[in-house]
């Protein structure tokens, strides 16, 4: 029996060393799932933040194509508004040039006119000159 004694000695003081290290192992366990939580944690918010500030610049990617896209429209409208006014002031140059023919026509009538009227006055005037005398 005492040779049984001593064989359980060392296998209890085995026992004892493996409780012990597993006591130390459960320890350093529970540390290790802590940082593994707290670095999950992290990992997630750095997520969270991340995928806000990549929704963000998506946004304000997506913005900046909008206004691309606008002032593209906008550059085409003022362009095509700008041929027709261009157009309709050819138009309106060549109205113009015609009125002004036309007047000059007019004016040159109306001179033409004064003229004759000034001679039948002259010729009015001599003749009741003639009259009186």
């Amino acid at each position: 029996m005492s040779k049984l004694q001593n064989d359980l000695t060392p296998r209890e003081q085995e026992m004892l060393k493996i409780r012990r290290n597993s006591s130390t192992k459960a320890a350093e366990l529970v540390k290790m799932e802590k940082m593994l939580q707290d670095t999950k944690s992290l990992f997630e918010k750095k997520t969270e933040s991340g995928s806000e500030s990549r929704g963000y610049q998506e946004n304000m990617v997506e913005d900046l194509e909008e206004k691309v896209r606008s002032s593209r429209r906008y550059r085409r409208n003022s362009l095509h508004q700008t041929q027709m006014l261009e157009s309709q002031m050819k138009t309106v140059k060549g109205e113009l040039v015609g009125t002004l023919d036309h007047l000059q026509e007019l004016r040159n009538v109306l001179q033409r006119s004064q003229q004759r009227a000034e001679e039948r006055k002259a010729a009015m005037e001599k003749l009741a000159a003639g009259l009186t005398f």
